[in-house]
């Protein structure tokens, strides 16, 4: 299962993430989303956890809970969203008269 973590501490490292979901079961993955222009962490991250039930007992023991100053926010991740590709011609009345 995917699980998005929010509310990180903007000190908190991958390891710590893992280590942290670590204590619920098995830990496949564990990454910070970071600013690609700056590397600093954006306070959000994702733990992938292959048993389904680790995953939840994860989710119920960490959702809410204080960690570094911070109430966490532990849930099952949703899909991205497709991203729309552009339609039409691109800009406003772009090739057209405009009378």
């Amino acid at each position: 299962m995917n699980i998005y973590v929010g509310n990180l501490s903007y000190q908190m490292n991958e390891s710590d993430l893992k280590t942290m979901f670590e204590a619920y079961g098995t830990v496949d993955a564990a990454r910070i989303v970071t600013d690609r222009d700056t590397g600093r962490s954006k306070g959000f991250g994702f733990v992938e956890m292959p048993d389904q039930e680790q995953a939840e007992s994860a989710i119920k023991g960490l959702h809410e809970k204080e960690m570094n100053g911070r109430n966490l926010t532990v849930n099952e991740a949703r899909p991205k969203p497709e991203r729309r590709e552009p339609s039409g011609s691109g800009g406003f009345n772009r090739n057209r008269n405009r009378y």
